[in-house]
């Protein structure tokens, strides 16, 4: 089964090699191009709609690896693979036109949650049951609150990672990260079926990064960036389902990066009385340029920040039924630590609000007059 997952693996990522110029010749002759303004890094005309590249490696590269696999899914698995297949279709279409139309939000948000409701409706995927931190039993969900939860979670998920969408390679190699998060959680619960998933997205991912890391020869476009959403939502989605000790908390740590840099957008727009869905130069990567990191070395730092969520999502999973609670409570306050210090640090938030740093600066200035006398 191995040598299924790495010959899958290989097969999504030669595809994406040689479909993305492809894609990319496309892109340009129908004009699904990219114009520079104040908000945006580069500085030339870009073709978009690299996600195409990625979408169709996965999707032709599952249609080979299935008639090889030894073994039949069950009917639940096939019907998650048909959901993400068809929303994820839907999605693909609604983030081309976007890219050489440029749709406006709501028509591209009706698309998100239209999407969301083929996989939720047409399928019968849920959130049916949350296992809360501290609490060994499981809390089951009225169909009320489940369908609403689920909706707003695949559409929350596939806005965020279209929001962090604004450096060369980000948000593929961001998305890369989660999914590979998964993959190993997958392969730690002996789930072969989203392991198989992860790795085939992964393979694809990967061979269209070649194109899009700094400097960029195609983005992926809303095409891109909602697709990865809408396949991080759903994977994660069925994590949700299946982890019998992880809590809800471990699905937020796959994506916390996309999903940090949404809540401090939001939270910053509201601090500045700014329509929430308005765009600025506020997120993480704008206010980590403003500090003097390159265009390559703020990629690679958010990199090293997915790498540590994706880090403490693992721990998690790993825990002993025992141990899953005090794991759960240092995960929590370790990733809220360093996401209030990393707000205050890059000013994602603020740029004169650091109340973290200010009271550790206040510390330290009484404990200096004790030393300069004890000496």
């Amino acid at each position: 089964m191995l040598i299924i997952y790495i010959a899958g693996f290989i097969v999504c990522m030669g595809l994406a090699l040689l479909l993305t110029p492809l894609v990319k010749r496309f892109a340009i002759k129908i004009g699904a191009t990219d114009v520079p303004n104040a908000r945006k890094v580069h500085t030339r005309i870009m073709p978009r709609l690299g996600g195409l590249g990625i979408f169709l490696a996965f999707v032709l590269g599952l249609l080979a690896v299935l008639p090889i696999i030894p073994y039949d899914f069950t009917s639940r698995e096939t019907h998650f693979i048909k959901a993400l297949l068809c929303g994820g279709g839907l999605i693909v279409l609604i983030g081309g036109l976007d890219d050489r139309f440029e749709l406006s939000a709501k028509v591209k948000l009706l698309g998100q949650i239209a999407a969301a409701c083929i996989v939720v409706f047409g399928f019968g995927i849920t959130v049916d049951f949350v296992n809360i931190p501290f609490n060994n039993t499981y809390s089951s969900l009225e169909s009320w609150i489940a369908v609403p939860l689920t909706i707003f979670w695949i559409v929350g998920v596939t806005n965020a990672v279209n929001l962090i969408d604004g450096l060369d390679g980000l948000a593929a190699g961001v998305s890369g990260i989660a999914i590979a998060t998964i993959a190993v959680m997958a392969f730690l619960m002996g789930n072969t079926m989203v392991a198989l998933l992860c790795l085939l997205l992964l393979g694809s991912i990967l061979g269209f990064l070649f194109f899009n890391f700094h400097p960029a020869k195609i983005f992926m476009g809303d095409t891109g960036s909602l697709f990865l959403g809408f396949c991080l939502a759903l994977l994660a989605l069925l994590g949700f389902k299946q982890i019998a000790v992880v809590s809800f908390i471990t699905p937020l740590l796959i994506i916390g990066v996309p999903l940090s840099d949404t809540f401090f957008a939001i939270v910053r727009r509201k601090l500045q009385k700014k329509p929430i869905f308005a765009p600025d130069k506020g997120h993480l990567h704008h206010c980590l340029r403003e500090l003097g990191f390159s265009h390559r070395q703020t990629v690679l730092i958010i990199y090293g920040i997915a790498a540590f969520f994706g880090v403490l999502a693992v721990i998690q999973t790993s825990a002993s039924l025992y141990e899953a609670n005090w794991v759960t409570f240092v995960v929590i306050c370790v990733m809220l630590f360093f996401l209030q210090i990393g707000a205050e640090i890059t000013g994602v938030i603020s740029k004169t609000k650091r109340p973290l740093i200010d009271l550790f600066l206040r510390m330290r200035l009484k404990l200096a007059p004790e030393r300069s006398s004890k000496s």
